[in-house]
């Protein structure tokens, strides 16, 4: 079947969701160096915070390796971020910069191997990584159970408390289209 949405929606637990939301799509991000740098903003705060930061922070730098790599410190703090962000986001850039990653670089390589890459970046751990999959290259079938928004909405679709293994294993149902799944399982907590 190479339909996500008619996929899911014979699942028990994704059906419902599925008939009552509009689709979702999955699809790679223009600028794959700014998705990854909005993730890394996005570390632990709340969506409307990084949304305020990432505004005042691309107000003040351009959001390219190039910019954020010659950007002052200082000025990245005035726009919101620790002092440990500003060094992630640096470390990101001079990493993207020095080994000339792109969307074609990533393309043929496998999730983990993807993850792997990045999570050797100062600041780039598996939800970051998950998310650069996901949003950045628009891969189909991942599932960030790292996300405490998918726990919190994987406790309220199954209707009962998984560890983190067990909500990885009623995943592997959906796939290869988990990455469709994990943005139903958002929308019930939207």
């Amino acid at each position: 079947m190479n339909d996500p949405t008619e996929a899911l929606r014979s699942d028990p637990f994704l059906g419902p969701i599925v008939e009552e939301e509009e689709p979702v799509t999955v699809a790679a991000a223009s600028d794959p160096f700014e998705r990854l740098l909005v993730s890394i903003l996005r570390q632990q705060v709340s969506m409307e915070a990084a949304a305020a930061i990432e505004g005042r922070l691309f107000d003040r730098v351009e959001p390219t390796p190039a910019d954020i790599r010659k950007a002052d410190p200082e000025t990245m703090r005035e726009a919101g971020l620790s002092t440990a962000k500003v060094e992630y986001v640096k470390a990101l850039a001079e990493t993207w910069a020095d080994r000339d990653w792109s969307e074609s670089y990533f393309a043929d390589k496998p999730d983990e191997t993807v993850v792997e890459e990045l999570t050797n970046v100062r600041g780039v751990g598996p939800w970051t990584a998950k998310m650069f999959l996901l949003f950045g290259l628009g891969r189909a079938d991942v599932f960030p159970v790292e996300d405490l928004g998918i726990r919190t909405a994987m406790k309220q679709v199954i209707g009962e408390d998984l560890s983190r293994a067990e909500m990885v294993e009623t995943a592997a149902r959906w796939q290869p289209y988990r990455s469709y799944a994990s943005q139903y399982l958002w929308r019930t907590i939207d």
